[in-house]
């Protein structure tokens, strides 16, 4: 399963700088992450595109942040003179005083199942920060459980498990050869307990949490796409125990997520489609609020969920994959797909 915001796990390396090191440039955080993310590549744990945040703090506190840049696209070759992340580095390095640099970088990558590479738009992070005195931290961190023995719905997938964890082991171990030493391990979460090289075998220690994933994501992911002023007056039923039907949305070639209403009751909703990212939450924004607006004039899930797939094309919201739905014997089951592939 992918997460979409809280990590399966993390590593985080440090390094201190020598004693008679000289002043550090701000563009050294984004260098550093380049060299991570190369690692990653070597294994396809991260592929072509990607998102950036780099920003300088000025002060301790952060109140003064005179380079902040949110979502710059990570280019084939980032560090090139004239790309966008170039020029931000070097607009920082033309400070003359600074405190602290941060360096975000969400990396799309490949897990496989099957034989079969499946990709995620958030695979892994990358995390720099660096200090005016040259003091440098890494962290990893990943939100896919194809490196451990147990999904976090706690099933058994030793073959996902072989096919993967020998990838992420190898790129720890690359990592810790650049930063000169292992990483620390964060602790053990909700989802798992990394270790230096992975992950523990869950089959041995069991899990933190019956279906953490489940028990969590969903609500989290909900939690992305109703307004935050939103009631259950104001909204149809999100969960359902009885069989749906529901329509593929998608953007071009990739499913965002998918429209579903219940066969009885009155359930009707979007499931975001976890790998495809921030487009899935993004499109299911519209969709939820659609919806909304159906539920505020009094029309039933099944007239509601009718009406939009009635509505005409729209690149922002996304388009169905055909006109007749398909079947679920379950909201978890498709939960259980969108959350998944």
């Amino acid at each position: 399963m992918i997460t979409s915001r809280d990590p399966v796990g993390d590593w985080t390396w440090g390094i201190d700088p020598p004693a008679d090191a000289g002043a550090v440039p701000p563009s050294r955080a984004a260098e550093i992450a380049f060299q991570v993310r190369e690692i990653l590549a070597r294994y396809e744990l991260a592929v072509p595109t990607g998102k950036v945040d780099f920003q300088v703090r000025a002060t301790s506190d952060g109140r003064d942040t005179p380079v902040d840049a949110e979502g710059i696209a990570w280019e084939e070759a980032p560090l090139a003179p004239g790309t966008a992340l170039s020029r931000i580095a070097a607009r920082a390095d033309e400070l003359q005083e600074w405190f602290m640099v941060f360096l975000g970088l969400q990396c799309p990558g490949i897990w496989v199942e099957s034989g079969v590479k499946h990709r995620a738009e958030k695979l892994f992070s990358i995390y720099v920060y660096v200090l005016s005195g040259g003091s440098v931290v890494v962290t990893l961190s990943t939100y896919s459980d194809a490196w451990l023995t147990l999904d976090t719905r706690e099933r058994e997938q030793t073959d996902i498990h072989a096919a993967n964890a020998p990838r992420l082991a190898a790129a720890l171990a690359d990592i810790s050869a650049l930063m000169g030493g292992p990483p620390d391990p964060g602790d053990q979460n909700r989802h798992a307990a990394p270790t230096e090289t992975g992950f523990e075998d869950q089959r041995d220690e069991g899990t933190a949490f019956v279906d953490s994933w489940g028990t969590f994501e969903i609500l989290a992911r909900n939690g992305r796409m109703y307004p935050a002023a939103s009631s259950a007056e104001d909204e149809y039923e999100v969960f359902t125990e009885h069989p749906v039907r529901y329509l593929a949305v998608r953007r071009g070639e990739r499913v965002l997520g998918y429209l579903w209403v219940s066969v009885a009751g009155d359930a009707v909703g979007y499931e975001p489609r976890t790998a495809a990212g921030d487009e899935a939450f993004e499109a299911g924004a519209r969709w939820v609020a659609l919806l909304g607006a159906a539920h505020r004039e009094g029309l039933t899930a099944i007239a509601a969920f009718e009406r939009l797939l009635g509505l005409p094309p729209e690149e922002e919201r996304g388009t169905f994959a055909g006109r007749t739905p398909e079947e679920a014997p379950s909201l978890d089951a498709l939960q259980d797909l969108s959350g998944r592939y």
